[in-house]
């Protein structure tokens, strides 16, 4: 049942980063009355989109951690930390992508990963 689960939270991951590019973020970016961040509202697109595709890396990230607890080895801890660590990791070089490192979640995304991979 968790290998089931895991494989639709991949899944369904694909599906929302896709269909949210083409059915929400393409037709609400086209509107003109975004607010202005940072003095345009590229900087709003941009943070938009990181925490929309953030969500499926999450989902990803859960997905491991439930192949994992379908057959735990004796080294769980550390490959469930190794999996949020990387998730993070993910995070923020999305982050850092996406607004230029303009917003600053990625120094704390890096942290968390640090202080997971560190815990392993």
């Amino acid at each position: 049942m968790l290998l089931f689960a895991a494989a639709l939270l991949i899944i369904i991951g694909f599906v929302h980063s896709y269909l949210g590019e083409k059915y929400l973020l393409i037709r609400l970016f086209k509107r003109d009355n975004l607010p202005k961040l940072l003095g345009s509202d590229w900087f709003t697109k941009r943070v938009l989109r990181f925490a929309w595709h953030i969500t499926t890396l999450a989902w990803w990230g859960f997905a491991a951690i439930l192949y994992f607890l379908h057959s735990p080895s004796a080294q769980l801890k550390a490959d469930i930390l190794l999996s949020i660590a990387l998730v993070f990791v993910g995070s923020g070089v999305l982050c850092l992508i996406f607004t230029r490192a303009k917003h600053l979640s990625w120094l704390f995304f890096f942290a968390i990963a640090g202080t997971c991979f560190m815990s392993v």
